[in-house]
């Protein structure tokens, strides 16, 4: 049972692992200075803490989310969700993001930084045609590569990392950005949604289920056990890897015109370290491992995304939308990796509300019998309270900003959690109750 966890934990983290769990949480470490643990506490309660509940629920249910969400919600609800998440984990951020870092922290420190705009379009152009290839023809040796690479690049970051620790320990970190003044865990919690990888477990989840039927059980209760084992050892990988290099970036000595620029934090920090423990040959290594790693993730996501779609709507098929998904990741990584995380962040602040409302329903429903129109209602005060916040920061809209604010723990950044609580309490009384399957 031990093994199989095992086995199946470091499968899921080669999967996980990818371009947002290297930058953000250095750059975190940077921006957070002297509030750095709390902040990044809020950071692995929701990049690691949430992503590894939602892969369990999802592992615990054979037939998935998308039966979880139409059977409580409605079936045109699931469809929807749905594509957006794997919108968002596919052709619009993390494929393109896996490009842009490849580029960024591996290529362009090569470059001098010379040639920007053309040496990305020539760099990505190469790599999608590539990740293009692979992604029509799914070759089981790029599979495995990725297998042995990504624990190996996780290996060399944790040396990094303690080398890094070793060595700037006795810097003393930037001063704190007024975001995480005001509140370093909310802001640390909100960064966490960057990963992706709560949003990812929703997909990921079926993969788990696939890998563990595979393995052979010999009962449910064994079943269940090598789960929990799983969650346990992909959250003490990300955990180890995300303070790790939270704590780099917190000492690493940065100049005040690379802080006061948009050049992105997490992505100079990994290139200066490497190459001031390492010495200059090692951002060749580092190109790369980076390159091959995010490449791998790219190509997987085109064929799960594609494979996705082609079996929701399959009157196109499956070579039409990688194709598509292909094209738009390509023509978004060119955008730069500034652009892609700007445009991301208000996708996520509503998709990541929504997806801990499914899991907190899902859980409490293991357990009581939920209202049907209850949990419809829960669901829609998370999308109500997460999309006007998002446009009450974008757009500015003051009256919505001081209405967001009364709500509790909006300092927190989490001004949907009550409400939510709410809607999960009158699921416990309205009528048509839902007892969960077995």
């Amino acid at each position: 049972m031990l093994r199989k966890g095992s086995l199946t934990g470091l499968l899921l983290f080669g999967i996980f692992f990818g371009a947002g769990n290297l930058i953000f949480p250095p750059a975190l470490g940077a921006l957070s200075g002297h509030q750095f643990w709390p902040a990044i506490a809020g950071f692995v309660l929701s990049g690691v803490g949430i992503a590894i509940i939602t892969l369990i629920i999802g592992t615990l249910n054979p037939k998935g989310y998308i039966h979880e969400i139409s059977r409580k919600i409605a079936p045109w609800f699931a469809i929807v969700y749905l594509v957006a998440l794997y919108l968002s984990i596919g052709p619009f951020f993390a494929i393109p993001r896996t490009a842009t870092v490849s580029y960024e922290v591996g290529i362009a420190p090569l470059l001098g930084n010379a040639n920007g705009g053309l040496g990305l379009f020539i760099f990505t152009l190469i790599y999608f045609c590539l990740a293009y290839l692979i992604a029509l023809y799914p070759s089981k040796i790029l599979d495995s590569i990725g297998r042995i690479l990504t624990p190996v690049f996780a290996i060399l970051i944790v040396v990094l990392v303690v080398l890094g620790a070793l060595k700037y320990s006795g810097h003393s970190p930037q001063v704190a950005a007024d975001a995480y003044q005001a509140s370093a865990f909310g802001q640390g919690f909100l960064e966490g949604y960057n990963t992706l990888d709560a949003l990812a477990s929703v997909a990921f989840s079926v993969i788990a289920v696939t890998t563990l039927n595979q393995l052979g059980f010999t009962s449910k209760k064994e079943y269940i056990k090598t789960i929990w084992i799983v969650g346990i050892v992909v959250a003490i990988g990300f955990s180890v890897l995300y303070i790790g290099l939270g704590y780099l970036g917190n000492h690493f000595p940065i100049p005040a015109e690379v802080m006061a620029s948009d050049a992105n934090k997490g992505v100079y920090v990994l290139s200066e370290a490497t190459k001031a423990i390492f010495g200059p040959v090692a951002q060749i290594f580092l190109a790369g491992m980076v390159t091959v790693t995010c490449f791998t993730t790219t190509a997987g996501l085109i064929v799960s995304t594609g494979e996705f779609f082609h079996h929701t709507f399959p009157k196109i098929s499956y070579r039409v939308y990688a194709t598509v998904f292909t094209l738009i990741g390509f023509a978004i990584a060119n955008l730069g990796l500034s652009a892609i995380i700007a445009y991301s962040v208000p996708v996520l602040m509503i998709l990541y509300p929504i997806t801990i409302t499914i899991v907190l329903i899902v859980i409490v429903n293991k357990f009581v019998a939920l209202s049907k129109p209850g949990m419809q209602l829960t669901i829609f005060l998370a999308s109500l309270v997460s999309v006007a916040s998002v446009l009450a920061s974008t757009f500015k809209i003051s009256l919505l900003e001081k209405g967001i604010a009364l709500l509790p723990f909006a300092a927190q950044s989490l001004p949907w959690l009550v409400p939510v609580v709410i809607g999960i309490l009158l699921s416990f009384i309205l009528p048509n109750k839902q007892i969960a399957e077995e």
